[in-house]
């Protein structure tokens, strides 16, 4: 995505038009129109206002994805209690089906007992609770999974 889709988008997402980004940065309309459509660029002090105007850190400007955007505010809006009652396991099976069948496979008792043993060293070694030693050791594992690719 051009770097004039993704402030189009953005302004888009603020809901804000052409001429009221214009004023609030003190330029035309037509400088807000020419960087949409990629004929020009804002400068670096213009990025920074932009960025402020539409709630964004400079990276999510220059690369804002609307759809991602709406996805991490839906995860966000949803409540801890909501989120216990979401199966998650059926929910992402849906889209990836060995999540619904690993179960009749893999020796989960197995892992479980070697999974419990990281999840103690965590929180023995640098004090986190339940719940940070598990995102600590999904987050490692992610990171080791993605470095494999």
């Amino acid at each position: 995505m051009s770097l004039g889709n993704s402030l189009f988008n953005a302004r888009k997402k603020a809901g804000l038009s052409q001429e009221e980004v214009a004023e609030k940065l003190g330029v035309s309309r037509q400088t807000i129109s020419k960087w949409e459509l990629d004929e020009t660029l804002p400068d670096i002090q213009q990025s920074k206002k932009l960025s402020r105007l539409y709630h964004l850190t400079l990276d999510e400007l220059i690369d804002f994805d609307v759809e991602l955007k709406e996805i991490e505010q839906a995860i966000d809006s949803i409540s801890e209690e909501k989120q216990k009652k979401i199966d998650w396991t059926g929910l992402y099976g849906k889209k990836y089906p060995v999540l619904v069948t690993y179960q009749k496979q893999v020796d989960i008792d197995g892992y479980a007992e070697r999974i419990r043993e990281l999840l103690d060293s965590l929180k023995t070694r640098y004090g986190y609770n339940d719940l940070d030693a598990m995102l600590v050791l999904k987050d490692i594992l992610f990171h080791t999974w993605n470095v494999k690719k």
